[in-house]
């Protein structure tokens, strides 16, 4: 306990809602997508591979035990290196810059290239370009999470972007991407200044998560006006009776995790 200069108790300041980003999200605005209970949550395996315990007590890493079956993978993101019990093995850690919006200016361009919506119907193509250009996490359910937009160059899907993680007065933008062929065109800062600008228009503040070795994406998104908020750390787990060999540390070709 910290104490005021009169001497009575001094109260520590409330933790930033970002820190918990996944707890926050699945326990709030994203609740209904949420699998577990008061002590873990995750989001279905189709949808994203993020999980969360309200704390490091081993009850909710048994919670947490009981959301994860055979050789899945799932995905924390901690303020703190994660020590998890015996019973998880940690595949892969390591370093994310989570970032937010600073300069209120970043959304006002208008973009070059004509910019759709995407749906239901466009998730092949999405996940076909996921799957060449690596922007994190994306699974046939992730457009369940928040709007997704993208572009097209003679009727074929080239790049995109969206929302993921959401919660009160944030929202996180993810899987952007842009086919290695079409790159250089300025597609990446057109998506993700058209979302700045939807993300700011219901007064939330825009934030999203990148490997801290991915010095390109990181300089791209500061010219965009975001700022490093602070340093996360990620952990990849697995049961320890699953056998699955630790993934590699090598980031993703794409601009985000």
């Amino acid at each position: 306990m910290q104490y005021g200069r009169e001497g009575g108790p001094r109260s520590e300041p409330d933790p930033h809602p970002l820190d918990a980003v996944i707890w926050r999200a699945l326990t709030g605005v994203q609740e209904h997508l949420a699998e577990g209970d008061e002590r873990a949550r995750r989001y279905p395996a189709a949808i994203a591979p993020f999980a969360a315990t309200m704390d490091t007590e081993p009850a909710s890493f048994r919670s947490l035990m009981a959301l994860v079956s055979g050789d899945d993978q799932i995905a924390l993101f901690t303020t703190e290196v994660l020590a998890p019990p015996p019973a998880f093995s940690v595949i892969r850690g390591d370093s994310v810059d989570q970032m937010v919006l600073q300069d209120a200016e970043a959304y006002a361009a208008q973009p070059g290239a004509p910019i759709v919506a995407l749906g239901v119907d466009d998730v092949p193509e999405m996940l076909a370009l996921a799957s060449v250009t690596q922007p994190g996490p994306f699974g046939p359910r992730t457009i369940e999470l928040g709007d997704y937009i993208g572009i097209r160059q003679r009727g074929v899907l080239v790049a995109m972007a969206g929302e993921r993680m959401r919660l009160d007065g944030f929202t996180e933008i993810s899987a952007v991407c842009v086919e290695p062929g079409y790159r250089g065109h300025g597609f990446a800062v057109d998506l993700v200044r058209s979302l700045l600008s939807s993300i700011a228009a219901r007064s939330e503040i825009p934030f999203l998560h990148v490997f801290s070795s991915n010095h390109a994406a990181i300089a791209l998104y500061r010219k965009l006006g975001f700022v490093l908020r602070r340093r996360m750390h990620l952990a990849v787990l697995v049961r320890a009776d699953a056998g699955v060999v630790r993934a590699t540390d090598e980031p993703g070709a794409g601009l985000g995790v």
